[in-house]
């Protein structure tokens, strides 16, 4: 079976251990340079992530969505790997909930005010709102749902 034929195995590790792993047919993350899907054969690559809500599919159509707050991807010979100090799935997080923080947080990071420990959980938040809110596009977007406006 050629490389391109095999599905990926992506991990995806936080600080804390695990996240998610699991067999794949694509991957998309935002590098500091802006999105990148990873299918099949992909080149040898590492790059450096900032906050988002990465995307998985798996073999059998179901998408998954993990927040990254920040980190390194690193692709070789059909193994991902998502470094990150901060990961959770998006089914997990309360949207409405990190909204509320990221909002009281929001003024005193931009205005450069905040302590190291605060921009690290701003991002964790800014993280957890994409993923949030792109698990809930990607929700209503199923059949049965109302399309999207």
């Amino acid at each position: 079976m050629a490389l391109r034929d095999k599905p990926l195995t992506v991990k995806f590790v936080a600080t804390d251990g695990l996240v998610w792993q699991g067999e794949v047919v694509s991957v998309l993350v935002r590098t500091t340079e802006g999105d990148i899907g990873i299918w099949s054969g992909h080149e040898p690559l590492m790059a450096a992530l900032v906050p988002h809500g990465a995307e998985v599919v798996t073999p059998d159509g179901v998408r998954r969505i993990i927040a990254i707050d920040s980190g390194f991807i690193s692709v070789f010979d059909n193994h991902v790997s998502v470094l990150s100090a901060f990961g959770e799935l998006a089914e997990e997080i309360s949207l409405d909930e990190a909204r509320v923080q990221l909002a009281a947080m929001h003024d005193k990071v931009q205005l450069a005010q905040a302590a190291e420990s605060e921009v690290r959980t701003y991002r964790r938040l800014l993280a957890q709102v994409r993923a949030g809110e792109k698990q809930t596009e990607l929700t209503r977007r199923m059949p049965g749902n109302p399309p999207l406006r």
